[in-house]
C-alpha cells in the first residue's frame, strides 16, 4: 500500500484519505422503500452513512410515474401469470438521476444475475457512485436491462419477493469493508471468504464452559503460533464445508 509521508512524522494511507474525501454514494431504486429503513438505521450501516463514509439515498419510481394513479406495473406481453415493472417510471427515475452524476455501475438485484461473492464486493468497495434497482412482481421490463443495467447481481439461488432485501445484502457487504465503517478495520479483512478461506473458530471468555475448554494455544501469548494456528484451521474449515473454494484460489 502506498503511503503519503505528511508532517509531524505521519503517514497516512493515500487510500484511506481518498476514502475520506470521496464518500461513497450509493442510489436505491425501490417501490416498497419503507423495506429499506430498518436495514440502514442500525449498526455499521448507520455508523458508515453518520461518519459521512457512505450516502444511501432510497428512490420510489412511483414518483417518476406519469400514470394518473402513480401505476409502475402491467400485464405481460404473451399472457402469464404476474405483473411487469414497466419502462417509463425506472427510465426517467434512472436518467434523473444519470443527469445528476456519473455512476461506476448500475446494478439490478436479479436471481439471473451473477452470484455475489467477496471479490466482486471489494471491486465496489473503491468505486464512488452506484445505483442498485430493486426488482419487483416478475421482474422489469427487459429492455431496461438491455439500455440502462451494466451488471446484474443475484444473492443466491432462491427468489425473494422483492430486490430489496438484496440490495440491503449488497450494500451491507460493500459498506463494512470501507476503512472507517467498522471500529477495527482488520477484522473485515480477516473475514471469510477474504482469502477464499473460511474464517477460523473464534473464542471469548470464560476460558472453561461447562467443560469446553479454549484451544490452549489462544492462550499461549505466541502470537506467531496463534496465527499458524488460525491458519490452519481456516484450511481445514474450509476443506470441510466449502472445498470449492480452494479450486477456485
Amino acid at each position: 500500500m502506498l503511503l503519503l509521508s505528511i508532517p509531524g512524522n505521519a503517514s497516512v494511507s493515500i487510500i484511506y484519505l481518498l476514502y475520506l474525501v470521496l464518500t461513497m454514494r450509493i442510489d436505491i431504486l425501490s417501490v416498497v422503500p419503507e423495506l429499506l429503513i430498518s436495514p440502514f438505521s442500525h449498526s455499521i450501516l448507520k455508523r458508515a452513512i453518520d461518519n459521512g463514509i457512505a450516502e444511501i439515498h432510497i428512490h420510489n419510481p412511483r414518483d417518476f410515474s406519469a400514470d394518473k394513479h402513480k401505476k409502475v406495473d402491467d400485464y405481460m406481453y404473451g399472457g402469464g401469470a404476474g405483473l411487469v415493472m414497466t419502462c417509463q417510471p425506472i427510465a426517467d427515475c434512472i436518467e434523473f438521476l444519470k443527469s445528476q452524476r456519473e455512476y461506476d455501475e448500475i446494478i439490478y438485484m436479479t436471481p439471473d444475475g451473477e452470484q455475489l461473492n467477496q471479490g466482486i464486493v471489494n471491486g465496489y468497495s473503491i468505486k464512488k457512485n452506484i445505483l442498485i434497482l430493486c426488482g419487483h412482481y416478475k421482474g422489469i421490463d427487459q429492455r431496461i436491462r438491455d439500455i440502462y443495467i451494466t451488471k446484474e447481481i443475484s444473492i443466491g439461488d432462491y427468489v425473494l419477493s422483492g430486490g430489496e432485501l438484496g440490495a440491503a445484502v449488497l450494500t451491507d457487504a460493500i459498506l463494512r469493508v470501507i476503512p472507517g465503517a467498522i471500529n477495527n478495520e482488520e477484522s473485515a479483512l480477516t473475514d471469510s471468504f477474504q482469502d477464499n478461506l473460511l474464517a477460523p473458530p473464534v473464542y471469548t471468555r470464560p476460558a472453561d464452559f461447562r467443560g469446553h475448554k479454549v484451544p490452549e494455544i489462544l492462550t499461549s501469548g505466541d502470537f506467531p503460533k496463534i496465527e499458524k494456528w488460525r491458519e490452519e484451521q481456516s484450511i481445514k474449515r474450509t476443506q470441510e464445508r466449502r472445498p470449492d473454494l480452494l479450486d477456485n484460489s
